[in-house]
């Protein structure tokens, strides 16, 4: 392990009875092993995220900014159109003047 530096953290009961709990079933041997694998899943979760962002969100964010006419409005989803949202034949037909794709087709 790369060298440690000493931090002090006040924690509330119910977080210290965990990590005492963990310690004490031999999960972990020490309370900072616990808090190093806290911290560690910390930073894989949001490292995730970023992933997602960055490869999923971004990409369909894009193609939207490029190509608006291909989204449908939030009225024809949570408005008048809520009827038609699962049949996209009869929603076009409602929107002559919009090309509708549903938006899984962004970014493939």
């Amino acid at each position: 392990m790369s060298a440690s530096e000493k931090r002090t953290f006040s924690l509330p009961a119910e977080q210290a009875a965990f990590i005492d709990q963990l310690v004490a079933s031999g999960s972990y041997a020490t309370g900072s092993e616990v808090i190093r694998a806290g911290l560690r899943a910390l930073q894989e979760r949001d490292a995730a995220v970023e992933r997602w962002l960055r490869d999923e969100v971004a990409p369909v964010y894009d193609e939207i900014k490029a190509h608006p006419e291909r989204t449908l409005e939030l009225c024809w989803i949570f408005g008048d159109g809520v009827n038609h949202a699962a049949d996209f034949s009869s929603l076009a037909t409602s929107m002559p003047s919009r090309t509708v794709t549903p938006l899984t087709t962004f970014g493939n």
